[in-house]
């Protein structure tokens, strides 16, 4: 009998992941800078068992932002607050590369690896809305294909700052008044395309070494550098057989880099939506349906086509040519919503409306949930979700209903087993780089 059992994450998403759902009787429409909100859910969710909570995040809006993005708390700040009144759970950021400096990067994450005793995590992304730059006083959003390279060098430059002490370094030791080994303190002198850091870092490791790196690249170029950098692969999951598909693609590239692809997890986005009877769960997922609007649909779907205009489009005619707005932006999801319209023959509306709803196959009681969960995870084509909370109070629901059938069919921990992030989610501490040096050279 199979041991493996399912990795899950919560998504801190406050008033929701649409452009509707504050518009629900039950929403909470202050959600997103409500921090006792934050608490209640991370709370919930460490009662369930999950690996971690996860905080999206962007450095761009606009009028036509969802509510959650015009108004909502930076990553770093609020899982720091949360650090304080959680135990055990996972705490994973988005913060971009794209703008952003490799040593306060290294710094944030290694102050918020040590608050948590070693729970903290990484979502590397390079930003894909072109009107971020704006806000850092650039002069042009980086190309698709450099935004990679900046990428790669900058989360390479934050793992060596990362080693820049030594586990064993800071040896405390009062009798001789050594506060640290000086020959375990490292700088690391990178001299890159982008980047010039001298090092080292003013923080020591903490109980996992490193914070675990979190990537959700699918276009060419964001396989290749999740496969080569990422322990977990956030991915849309819009059907079994794409996420299969990538599944399969991911875990033989990771493989080919020569890294344990068996380690690394692959985790679908899940709008699961559970009710106490299966009719109650069909009048919430047509509650939650009927939040979706067709115009903020179209805007959510212009988001992977760098916040192109669709309205000019007539609704019901085939799904336009807009490739070109979405080549430079977020490629792999404007190609995804391209190829499905055109195998489809989806029409602009049909389009829309199918991104911003929730998936049938996710919607039930908690036995028929967790059997699609069970057919993912043994199928194949995943190795956990990541859960969004479709309405109010579906953590709830889901914690409830969902969880005691997976933790009973053995497939969901019962108890957390480890004090860390990695250790939960079965990753091993990296070795420091200098100590490996020092050892291989002895």
């Amino acid at each position: 009998m199979s041991t493996a059992q399912l990795k899950l994450g919560f998504i801190l998403h406050g008033v929701g992941p649409g452009w509707g759902d504050w518009r629900h009787a039950d929403a909470h429409p202050g959600a997103s800078t409500d921090i006792d909100f934050y608490i209640r859910q991370a709370k919930l969710a460490e009662k369930g068992k999950f690996d971690f909570l996860f905080v999206a995040d962007s450095v761009h809006i606009t009028e036509k932002s969802s509510p959650h993005y015009l108004n909502r708390f930076e990553p770093l700040t609020i899982l720091s607050a949360l650090a304080t009144v959680t135990k055990n759970i996972g705490l994973v950021g988005t913060l971009t590369v794209s703008y952003s400096e490799p040593y306060t990067v290294a710094r944030q994450f290694a102050s918020l690896d040590h608050l948590s005793h070693g729970r903290a995590g990484w979502n590397v992304v390079t930003s894909w809305l072109s009107g971020s730059a704006e806000n850092y006083g650039k002069p042009q959003h980086p190309p698709h294909e450099v935004r990679y390279r900046i990428a790669a060098e900058h989360l390479q430059t934050v793992q060596g700052l990362w080693d820049s002490w030594e586990d064993d370094a800071l040896t405390h030791d009062k009798a001789s008044g050594q506060f640290f080994d000086p020959s375990k303190l490292h700088a690391l002198n990178h001299h890159g395309e982008f980047f010039q850091v001298r090092g080292p870092l003013n923080i020591s490791r903490s109980p996992q070494g490193q914070p675990v790196i979190f990537q959700a690249g699918a276009s060419e170029e964001g396989r290749n550098f999740s496969a080569r950098h990422a322990e977990a692969f956030f991915t849309e999951g819009s059907t079994f057989e794409s996420s299969l598909a990538y599944y399969l693609d991911i875990k033989a590239r990771a493989a080919a880099f020569g890294r344990p692809a068996a380690q690394l997890a692959v985790l679908p986005a899940l709008r699961a939506i559970v009710g106490a009877t299966e009719e109650e769960a069909q009048r919430l997922y047509q509650q939650a349906v009927a939040l979706v609007r067709i115009e903020d649909a179209l805007v959510a779907l212009a988001r992977s086509f760098n916040e192109h205009d669709l309205t000019q489009y007539a609704l019901d005619a085939p799904f336009p040519d807009i490739a070109q707005y979405g080549a430079q932006s977020n490629r792999s999801a404007s190609e995804r919503i391209i190829r499905t319209a055109k195998e489809e023959n989806l029409t602009l509306r049909q389009a829309a409306l199918r991104q911003a709803s929730p998936r049938q196959e996710f919607v039930g009681t908690g036995v028929q949930v967790a059997d699609a969960i069970e057919r993912w995870f043994k199928g194949g084509a995943a190795d956990g979700f990541i859960l969004f909370e479709s309405l109010p109070y579906q953590l709830d629901a889901f914690v409830e209903h969902v969880v005691p059938v997976l933790q009973e069919r053995g497939l969901l921990r019962r108890e957390y087993t480890h004090g860390t992030l990695r250790g939960n989610l079965g990753l091993p501490v990296p070795e420091n780089r200098n100590t490996a040096a020092r050892r291989q050279a002895a």
